[in-house]
């Protein structure tokens, strides 16, 4: 039984997943931190012990065998597990201190974070915050994965079995070139002449939330036209190229300070809902409540100093 246990190693599976993800030895070794002959040792090592082939080598490509592929998938389990054993040691010790991977989606992130880090160096003095952008589908896979601990989202969107906490709506207003009509009302009833929005390109999950904004009255996308950003589309309203919607956190944030753009309120639109995310069995929990208080209190002092104002 001893024997079996020690047969491979974490390192042997790190080679694999390493290999399976770059689908090259040279990459697989540089993002391992080894040289390629450490690691194609290692590989054979792992095959080896196995008695399987995992691997499929020519000469122009490396692919993994139907085996290799099942054994990746279980081998990126046994790592989360674990990573998580490490961060259960680390969390009983002071789960305040290290580094914290903090994934964010980009119509929210610019928008509260920077708000938010003299906040959260005040509460977690101990904490080394690493930031990373993308989409919602590749933040919750990443989270999964491992390769981050707590992500920032909006809702409504498939989490899986990913734990919920709620921060905050984030409601919307019509922004319109400075030059057009604008409309007399505010709510649904300033959507009564406009036609096609310019939004956000597919992928992004406020571009299907602002199309939701109101069930009752399906919006449409101008198909000629979608940006990868929300300052890009505010500079093509300001342009008179369009209409869209944005979001209040980012008109809070200042997204229009320097644009000419008008706003119209959408109290009743449909907002979206803005929640932090983490992995049911992270042994950093109480730690992401505590964030999660310190973003809703950076939304408040957002909405406190546009009262003022």
């Amino acid at each position: 039984m001893i024997g079996f246990l020690y047969m491979f190693t974490l390192r042997h599976l790190q080679f694999l997943i390493a290999v399976a993800d770059t689908s090259n030895f040279s990459r697989a070794a540089e993002i391992s931190f080894v040289t390629q002959p450490t690691l194609s040792a290692g590989i054979k090592e792992l095959e080896d012990r196995l008695g399987v082939r995992l691997i499929e080598r020519t000469r122009r490509s490396v692919m993994l065998t139907p085996l290799g592929d099942q054994i990746v998938e279980r081998a990126r389990a046994l790592l989360l597990d674990a990573k998580e054993i490490e961060e259960l040691a680390h969390a009983h010790q002071d789960p305040e201190i290290g580094d914290l991977r903090l994934g964010a989606i980009p119509t929210i992130g610019p928008y509260l974070i920077p708000q938010a880090l003299p906040l959260i160096r005040a509460r977690f003095p101990g904490l080394r915050l690493y930031l990373r952008e993308e989409m919602t589908e590749s933040l919750i896979e990443g989270l999964n994965k491992g390769r981050l601990d707590v992500i920032l989202i909006a809702l409504p969107f498939d989490t899986g079995s990913l734990e919920i906490r709620h921060l905050f709506e984030d409601g919307y207003q019509l922004a319109t070139p400075p030059n057009a009509s604008q409309p007399r009302q505010t709510g649904h009833s300033a959507l009564k002449d406009v036609g096609q929005l310019m939004l956000l390109e597919k992928g992004h999950c406020l571009q299907r939330h602002a199309l939701q904004a109101y069930p009752d009255r399906p919006l449409e996308q101008d198909e000629t036209f979608a940006a990868t950003s929300l300052t890009t589309l505010v500079a093509m309203v300001s342009e008179g190229l369009g209409v869209t919607l944005l979001p209040n956190l980012a008109i809070d944030a200042g997204i229009v300070s320097k644009a000419e753009v008008s706003l119209t309120p959408l109290p009743d639109a449909c907002p979206r809902q803005i929640v932090l995310a983490w992995r049911t069995n992270s042994a950093r929990k109480d730690l992401f409540v505590k964030l999660s208080d310190v973003l809703c209190q950076t939304r408040q002092l957002q909405n406190a100093s546009i009262h003022d104002a």
